[in-house]
């Protein structure tokens, strides 16, 4: 049986990263070169696994790698869990230096998310037991060459502290380690890394991973549909444009199409409508569900934009939409990753999300 050349569920693995080249050798200088840098993008545009290959590719020259994930993190407790996995995973000598610098702090790798959920006087201080994570971070990563990776970051700043915290452990090591912080809020992460009183995470270089280039859409189908002996016949173009340069929805159109072609066959014109069809059937309950979730306010700017028209003008007008509405809703859907400025306005950030709003709410 075919296995699809487009993969899209999930972070894709390393070798399976294509369309980003430039961006890869990018974060590999710089990690290698210990220059703080900040990853931005919206959710769903493949910074992890820009990262993951960007990782592979470290470890592949010696460097350990110490990935923390942030996802939805709670609590400073929260926090040194996650570090304390971490660390925990890191094979090699990295391992074994980390064990001694960790148990000179009475601090056993691993079973620290145990020990946090324990009651009473015998649970260890949060906070402290943070400070003495990133201290075995920082003094392992002096003596071993080491790149960090903070992926969902923009999640620290539910916490009260965690940034400042992190901040403090790891300002005056900087030099010693590559760090990279990713992050799925654009506007919540230029918000952490250039806020002047936070002098170590402003100096960070603030790295954005933008949409897929047409050409590299068209040269990704192409390529797949060949290299499992199909033809995309007049299908790349026709997601190229209706992707908008989304990655994962560019794969996800690819995919669906892909399977609906057999080895030896052509795509044509009814495999593209068809294409459009199952893809919109498969998300049309999640979308529904996300345009639920969104207040009254945002939903209209959302029928506006996808439309094709102004949060201020002849739309705007006739959906009713008040002026203060409109600029409260945009910068609340900007801020969260659904809306994105680009050079002719703004636009919604998931193609299919829009598609599904133009064809629930014809204006």
């Amino acid at each position: 049986m075919d296995v699809s050349p487009f993969p899209y569920q999930g972070p894709l693995e390393p070798a399976q990263v294509r369309g980003r080249d430039d961006l890869i050798l990018d974060l590999v200088e710089r990690v290698t070169e210990h220059r703080v840098t900040a990853l931005l993008g919206p959710r769903r545009y493949g910074k992890t696994s820009a990262l993951r290959r960007v990782a592979s590719d470290v470890i592949a020259a010696g460097v350990a790698v110490v990935w923390v994930d942030l996802y939805e993190v709670a609590s400073t407790a929260d926090v040194a869990a996650r570090l304390d996995d971490s660390l925990a995973r890191v094979p090699g000598r990295f391992a074994d230096m980390a064990a001694k610098v960790a148990a000179a702090a009475s601090i056993h790798l691993g079973v620290v998310s145990f020990e946090l959920r324990s009651a009473g006087s015998s649970r260890p201080d949060p906070v402290l037991t943070a400070h003495h994570l990133l201290d075995v971070l920082t003094r392992t990563a002096a003596n071993t060459p080491t790149v960090v990776f903070f992926d969902e970051f923009s999640s620290i700043a539910k916490v009260d502290g965690a940034a400042g915290l992190l901040r403090t452990r790891l300002q005056h090591h900087y030099q010693d380690l590559g760090i990279v912080f990713a992050g799925s809020e654009p506007s919540m992460m230029r918000t952490l890394f250039t806020e002047q009183a936070a002098p170590f995470y402003a100096q960070a270089d603030l790295v954005e991973i933008g949409p897929l280039s047409s050409e590299d859409i068209v040269s990704l189908v192409v390529d797949g549909f060949a290299d499992t002996e199909r033809q995309a016949g007049p299908l790349p173009p026709h997601i190229a444009a209706f992707a908008a340069g989304h990655p994962q929805r560019s794969m996800q159109v690819a995919d669906t199409a892909w399977r609906l072609v057999g080895r030896g066959e052509a795509a044509t014109q009814a495999t593209w409508e068809d294409t459009l069809e199952r893809v919109r059937s498969a998300t049309s309950d999640g979308n529904e569900r996300l345009f639920s979730s969104l207040q009254d306010g945002e939903k209209t700017v959302l029928r506006a934009i996808a439309g094709g028209g102004s949060i201020f003008g002849t739309a705007a007008r006739v959906l009713d939409l008040p002026t203060g509405t409109a600029q409260h809703a945009r910068t609340s859907l900007v801020n969260r990753g659904h809306l994105a400025r680009t050079a002719h306005g703004y636009a919604i950030v998931d193609p299919v999300f829009a598609d599904w709003i133009r064809h629930r709410f014809p204006v």
